[in-house]
């Protein structure tokens, strides 16, 4: 296949919280962690400059799952939520079974499958009924103002295939056993707030140069031109970062080089615990007036 779906960003401003969230409640495990000195030309972190990191978790490697990547601005203490991002679906009647024993944890219950929120905000709906494929993470769904224009951006302008539509839902897909986008109607004007996330794909490189021209013949909006981002010890990889007619950011990856910096690290566990607990920054900011927020 010659488009793949890799993963959604989330801003987050307590990594021992949201990884205990994720790795404990959602039985996810780390694949990766990466430290940064600075901010990222793409505005990988958000439109922030200084020190960040990046952590990839998820049910397996990146190859063939639909991770998050949990995006670490070390200066930002919160970040507001719009209504943009309306959820992840995960397919796993195991952690289903386990939100439903777990007393303290807030959730709602719905016929079939429970919502509940990260530390961070970010929403997340469970469903007891296994996965379709291997991957329990099946869609990721966002808020759109207008679903026949939606499905024209995401099917004509950047190929993905529309498995299913009304006048108030669309579901479409890069491929079979990939997890699927679902646009979803809006009730109120998108707002994206500071907590916007990005979900990114991946393509052979020779079709990022082509797609990033599709785009600008259309008048679509192109919020980063190609560009080379660089990880410190690892591949570097060339991305486009467009906007679909909602203001959503799509990531497009070349995929040759993304297939080598996404291998899953056996010391990512170790390196994010190092990185915690020589992480001081609350006390730093607090003798400074506080972290920002956003």
């Amino acid at each position: 296949m010659s488009f793949r779906a890799l993963h959604y960003v989330f801003k987050i401003p307590n990594r021992g919280e949201a990884v205990k969230f994720y790795k404990n409640v959602l039985g996810m495990e780390v694949l990766r962690h990466e430290e940064f000195v600075e901010g990222c030309k793409a505005a990988c972190n958000g439109p922030y400059d200084g020190r960040w990191s990046k952590t990839m978790i998820g049910y397996g490697p990146e190859d063939n799952h639909f991770v998050l990547e949990l995006t670490y601005n070390y200066g930002i203490g919160s970040y507001r939520h719009g209504n943009d991002f309306v959820g992840i679906h995960i397919y796993c009647p195991k952690v289903y079974r386990r939100i439903t024993s777990e007393s303290t944890l807030p959730k709602v219950k719905h016929e079939g499958f429970l919502e509940v929120n990260d530390p961070a905000g970010y929403r997340f709906f469970i469903h007891d009924k296994q996965s379709s494929s291997h991957d329990p993470v099946r869609k990721l769904e966002l808020a759109s103002t207008n679903i026949h224009r939606s499905i024209d951006y995401w099917s004509k302008k950047c190929g993905m295939k529309l498995l299913e539509s009304s006048d108030k839902h669309a579901l479409l897909s890069f491929g079979d056993g990939q997890c699927q986008l679902q646009l979803t109607l809006a009730e109120q004007p998108i707002d994206r707030g500071q907590a916007y996330g990005r979900v990114a794909f991946s393509c052979p490189r020779d079709r990022l140069a082509p797609l990033q021209d599709k785009m600008d013949k259309g008048g679509e909006t192109v919020v980063t031109r190609l560009v080379s981002l660089h990880t410190p010890g690892k591949a570097t990889v060339e991305v486009i970062i467009l906007a679909d007619p909602d203001g959503h950011e799509v990531c497009f990856v070349g995929d040759e080089a993304f297939c080598s910096l996404s291998q899953v690290d056996p010391k990512a566990d170790e390196l994010l615990a190092v990185a915690m607990a020589e992480d001081y920054s609350d006390a730093w900011f607090q003798k400074r007036g506080g972290k920002k927020t956003q």
